[in-house]
């Protein structure tokens, strides 16, 4: 097993906030949509405080493959796409490197899995928990916002459901992933979240944006 120590960065007696804590979305969900009178276009909801680990290696090495299924139960996602089992997501970030989000406060005992089988190879293993989070976006409307948004073509026929790709985004970037006929989520940097957070407001407003808890 891997020497390094594993640090708990979120101890159970202290309570995490997301990074739109500040924007009082448990407040504003089931107040009606934002923007457009009537019915909303577009739900957003933050999907806070998941456990967010970054996994390094070589993908051609089979004993790597092996090790990373046999700790989470995963193949290895090829390249743009990601693959899931419940709430627990692995996405491919570039040749050597994929992005782990599980449900909250199961990201350490993950990274223990983890280090133990691939003890001898060449791996890291970071937890980023605590400087990104994932916004999702569902309703008919998700794709004109994003239309709106990015200039990466998010068509159908480009942009199937189970693609990932981090691209621009406004005047930042993030990573888009398509996790359903009329749902996206945006995984977003900590320090860019009230940006994204006040452009999705303006980007939705013309389809009415609701607040989902």
């Amino acid at each position: 097993m891997s020497a390094v120590n594993v640090y708990k960065q979120r101890p159970d007696e202290l309570a995490g906030e997301s990074p739109l804590f500040h924007a009082g979305l448990d407040e504003l969900a089931g107040k009606g949509a934002l923007g457009k009178p009537g019915g909303a276009g577009v739900t957003l909801r933050e999907k806070k405080l998941l456990g967010h680990l970054v996994l390094r290696g070589d993908a051609r090495d089979p004993a790597f493959a092996g090790g990373v299924h046999k700790a989470l139960g995963l193949e290895l996602p090829v390249a743009l796409t990601l693959v899931a089992s419940g709430e627990t997501s692995l996405q491919w970030l570039s040749p050597d490197e994929w992005l782990l989000i599980l449900p909250r406060g199961e990201e350490f005992a993950a990274e223990q899995r983890l280090r133990e089988a691939l003890a001898g190879l060449h791996h890291a293993v970071i937890n980023v928990s605590g400087g990104q989070t994932v916004l999702e976006l569902s309703g008919p409307k998700v794709r004109e916002v994003l239309m709106k948004s990015t200039p990466y073509d998010v068509h159908p026929s480009n942009f199937p459901v189970g693609k990932a790709v981090g691209t621009t985004f406004a005047k930042s970037q993030l990573v888009i992933r398509h996790t359903g006929e009329e749902t996206w989520e945006l995984l977003i940097r900590r320090s860019f979240s009230d940006y994204f957070w006040l452009w999705l407001q303006d980007a939705s407003a013309e389809y009415g944006l609701a607040i989902k808890a």
